[in-house]
């Protein structure tokens, strides 16, 4: 993915907005190895890049202009800000990565397949929905998919069944639960109606007739 981003001097929150008026995005730039630099970027370009994807697991090249000269930075997502009531993006935090190096990252996980289990009137119910994963830049993948169309009611898929991406190296416990496959559950409701179903109205008992007057 590539991204282009311009230098900025000014800050505050005050420029930041009207930055953002313009239809661009107050950034940062920063990493082990470099001088952290102010930046902004066009919203519109990032929001597209983003459509649909984690922004976590996305390499980006970003191409730096600034009134010296042009450069090109391999970076990571490293936080979005956004408003809590438009969901808005305020502000974005780019991390320098090292292609060939060794980076922990949160990448989501997909649940492909119907299980056995739902087709008998299971639920399923998912999890754990991003996994840390140890990996270089060049392994890293979108989502991790787990195959779930085996599981059966009761049962459950743990991190220790999934078949990893190469490269890819799970910094999670083996033992926590992916996703399980539940029954059904019956409301209150429900309940009261199936009682009141099968609940049978004894016919009532009628007295001796004809008794005799004494």
């Amino acid at each position: 993915m590539q991204l282009s981003a311009k230098v900025r001097t000014k800050t505050g929150k005050g420029l930041a907005r009207k930055l953002r008026s313009t239809g661009r995005l107050p950034a940062i730039f920063y990493g082990p190895e470099v001088t952290p630099a102010m930046l902004s970027i066009d919203y519109a370009e990032l929001k597209k890049i983003l459509k649909g994807k984690s922004a976590e697991s996305i390499i980006f090249d970003l191409r730096i202009d600034s009134d010296e000269e042009g450069q090109s930075k391999k970076v990571m997502i490293k936080e979005i800000q956004r408003d809590p009531v438009t969901r808005d993006y305020l502000h974005v935090d780019f991390y320098e990565i090292a292609m060939g190096k060794e980076l922990e990252v949160d990448i989501p996980v997909r649940l492909i397949n119907t299980p056995m289990g739902v087709s008998e009137g299971g639920v399923l119910e998912h999890i754990r929905r991003r996994l840390r994963v140890s990996c270089t830049p060049e392994n890293m993948v979108d989502t991790i998919d787990v195959d779930v169309s085996g599981l059966d009611i009761g049962q459950s898929v743990h991190i220790k069944d999934i078949s990893f991406p190469p490269g890819l190296k799970s910094m999670e416990d083996e033992n926590l639960t992916v996703a399980i496959v539940v029954a059904p559950t019956i409301t209150a409701e429900e309940e009261e109606v199936a009682e009141a179903e099968e609940e049978v109205e004894e016919p009532e008992s009628e007295g001796t007739a004809g008794e005799k007057e004494s």
